[in-house]
């Protein structure tokens, strides 16, 4: 039985290959996690997950997709992740946090209050990234990050993990997708740079490879280090699986364990063919050609159709994402259907 057996990454053992993906709430307050990030988090430790990432944490303030996002930009936002992480380990799982920067996609309303961009003068800010492209119509145009900011950037993601060490954390995960910050740098569909971040795949993927090595020098030898990327853009001359392998492979040797495998989000309007599993193929390919631990995502449901995810070696770790907003205690269901044993909390011993 693949899907409860245990995982071991560098010194920290998974009870199961069951990751809570990260999950935006938009219920935080100038970056502070909230009693609503305590209770959404530390259910779906209870309901058996081995793995419960934190939304994308923003590793600087305009790096927030929204005003609600959580962050990790400064030292007073430790207290408040700690007890957090503290309750997720307590019930038996592994806390993790995702360090993210929004980039042109940053400074927007929540979804449920329309999810437009915020101007400046309604509160919102002004949002960087490679190039002065809009992500679309109506969304504010960034400002071209210059090298001296990007030295910044990068030093925030270290920062932010030295942060997220102290917060109890024993996972991180740097965001690399859906068109954020450095997927902005990683696609030619949105960067138009013409210096030593732009044009060319080594030039492109720099910034991917620098906070890594930022990140990966903060973090303990002994913790693991997650990457996500969108494998491709699912645009004709976007980025695509060929160079996400190829990074991949780079990634490999400074440090990171396990790439956490999504897709799109570069750009508006890309034709995506969603279907039960649909990304799984791309876990399978980075995986055998890059030769690194994957995790996949992506309309992920079914308690069979995990396992055999991971018994035909497509993945090592399934990440679940809306599957666990409908039901907190899938793992515990998927348990019962599979014939595996997953020991519940002792307060519910007497239900089983």
């Amino acid at each position: 039985m693949k899907l409860f057996s245990p995982y071991r990454i560098r010194e920290v053992e998974l009870k199961n290959r069951i990751v809570v993906s990260p999950m935006c709430q938009y219920s935080a307050k100038e970056g502070h996690p909230q009693t609503w990030h305590l209770v959404h988090l530390g259910s779906r430790a209870v309901g058996g997950a081995s793995l419960v990432f934190t939304e994308a944490t923003a590793v600087e303030a305009l790096g927030r997709i929204s005003p609600a996002d959580t962050g990790i930009y400064t030292d007073s936002h430790v207290d408040s992740w700690r007890p957090i992480a503290q309750f997720i380990g307590e019930e038996g799982a592994v806390p993790g946090m995702q360090l993210a920067h929004a980039g042109r996609k940053a400074s927007t309303a929540p979804p449920w209050t329309g999810g437009k961009p915020i101007t400046l003068g309604d509160g919102g800010w002004e949002p960087v990234s490679s190039s002065t492209l809009a992500f679309d119509t109506g969304y504010n145009v960034p400002r071209a990050l210059t090298v001296q900011e990007i030295e910044e950037v990068i030093a925030a993601f270290r920062k932010a993990a030295e942060r997220a060490l102290a917060s109890g954390f024993a996972v991180i995960e740097v965001h690399a997708a859906h068109g954020y910050l450095l997927h902005q740098f990683l696609s030619p569909l949105c960067n138009a740079r013409q210096d030593e971040y732009g044009g060319s795949f080594e030039n492109r993927i720099r910034l991917a490879v620098r906070v890594v090595r930022a990140v990966r020098e903060a973090w303990p030898a002994r913790l693991p280090l997650f990457f996500r990327v969108s494998a491709t853009d699912w645009v004709e001359g976007g980025w695509d699986l060929e160079q996400t392998i190829e990074l991949c492979r780079r990634l490999k040797s400074l440090g990171v364990d396990l790439i956490d495998v999504s897709s799109g989000g570069a750009v508006p309007h890309a034709k995506v063919p969603v279907a039960p599993g649909y990304q799984v193929r791309f876990a399978e390919e980075i995986r055998r050609q890059a030769g690194i631990a994957t995790g996949a995502v992506g309309m992920i449901t079914d308690p069979a159709q995990a396992e055999t995810t991971l018994e035909t070696e497509q993945a090592d770790l399934v990440f679940l994402a809306r599957q666990l907003l409908r039901d907190p205690y899938w793992p515990r269901r998927a348990a019962k259907a599979l014939d595996a044993k997953l020991k519940p909390p002792d307060q519910y011993l007497r239900a089983w």
